[in-house]
């Protein structure tokens, strides 16, 4: 596997590359191994790291209990997942079929 400054070498793969080549409809995108501005994720944690803030747990299953609960509130609230994609300046696109 070839080694390139500043691009995951898991990318490179040559079955992703083959992948990607058979399939015409498939647009992809080489980003930085560190982007978390344009990563939504990281937008994701930081409304659950909002929700936690200043919260002592008294056992790990307590963390654990309100990690899931803040997760589900944000699943429910499309709106503030589209936020967390807006805020990239990424797009999602449905593929056409070939």
């Amino acid at each position: 596997m070839t080694q390139h400054r500043g691009i995951l070498n898991t990318h490179l793969a040559a079955g992703l590359k083959r992948y990607e080549a058979e399939h015409d409809w498939l647009t992809t995108i080489r980003l930085p191994p560190y982007a978390p501005d344009l990563n939504p994720v990281e937008a994701v944690w930081s409304l659950v790291r909002r929700a936690m803030a200043n919260t002592a747990f008294d056992t790990p299953d307590d963390l654990d209990r309100k990690l899931r609960r803040e997760l589900r509130r944000i699943q429910l609230q499309p709106h503030l997942i589209d936020g967390c994609l807006t805020a990239t300046g990424l797009t999602l696109t449905t593929p056409t079929p070939p």
